[in-house]
């Protein structure tokens, strides 16, 4: 069975801009795969890029504003490397697209791992950061799930934000309930 990782993509287009997105990284055996939705900018710089960064993060507030308007995060330039890294990357992975496997809503790119890089320590797990990440999850998905789920979801996770959360973790919270208010509201006036 394969194993997902929530981890920040940074992809280029060929102009060399610089795209963050939140992603769930499959690991099969020696094999990465990356499958963004259609369409997504992600999915277009892939196609014309066929590179990508792996940022392990544990700063939230990352998945966090790139579901909330907030995309802007620092990038370090990598040597011998097109795609930069996140500057906030504990560990990264450069990856290599061997292929595609085509898909009306979300092609698998299949990628080769050329390099892993640590860049500082991870100091343990927090709840709360566990708690945005799912949040992260359920606000990308906000289109397509019931509502009577999402709040049920949020009321569980919010324990743990109450319980464990850092002022990163309650930032990042407060991000996404906003998004998540503003959808429901949205949504009643339409």
């Amino acid at each position: 069975m394969p194993m997902i990782r929530e981890t920040v993509v940074t992809t280029i287009n060929a102009t060399g801009a610089v795209y963050i997105a939140p992603f769930g990284v499959t690991e099969e055996g020696e094999l990465r795969i990356i499958a963004p939705f259609r369409p997504s900018r992600s999915l277009d710089n892939l196609n014309e890029v066929p590179f990508a960064v792996v940022n392990y993060v544990d700063d939230v507030r990352i998945f966090a504003g790139c579901l909330t308007g907030r995309k802007e995060w620092p990038v370090t330039r990598l040597a011998n490397f097109a795609v930069p890294r996140l500057a906030a990357a504990l560990a990264h992975a450069e990856l290599a697209v061997e292929r595609v496997e085509d898909h009306p809503e979300r092609p698998r790119f299949l990628c080769r791992v050329q390099k892993i890089e640590q860049h500082a320590p991870f100091l343990g797990l927090n709840r709360a950061k566990a708690a945005v990440v799912e949040l992260s999850i359920l606000v990308s998905r906000l289109d397509f799930l019931p509502r009577e789920k999402i709040e049920r979801e949020i009321e569980y996770l919010k324990i743990s934000i109450d319980k464990t959360a850092g002022p990163e973790e309650q930032e990042a919270w407060g991000w996404l309930m906003q998004k998540v208010t503003d959808f429901y509201d949205a949504k009643k006036a339409g």
